[in-house]
């Protein structure tokens, strides 16, 4: 199974780890060490052109959603009960 992402970026649910809301970026010095590894290995990938609202972070790459953790979350979870 598939989910969107926003934009034209789709993955596999299989490849999925976690869905954050994007102020969990400022709210510990874990998520900021995590995220600037990341940035560090160029493993982060912006989608689209509008306001980033959450963090998806995949096997391979940590995304920035316009789309909202809550509606991502709904997503996977729509996979998961079909």
């Amino acid at each position: 199974m598939f989910i969107h992402l926003g934009g034209e970026k789709i993955i596999r649910s299989s490849e999925l780890i976690a869905i954050f809301d994007l102020s969990i970026e400022k709210s510990s010095k874990i998520s900021k060490q995590f995220i600037a590894e990341a940035a560090r290995s160029k493993k982060i990938e912006i989608i689209g052109e509008e306001e980033c609202k959450s963090l998806v972070v995949t096997q391979g790459k940590v995304y920035y959603s316009p789309i909202s953790s809550m509606t991502l979350k709904k997503r996977a979870n729509q996979l998961l009960t079909n």
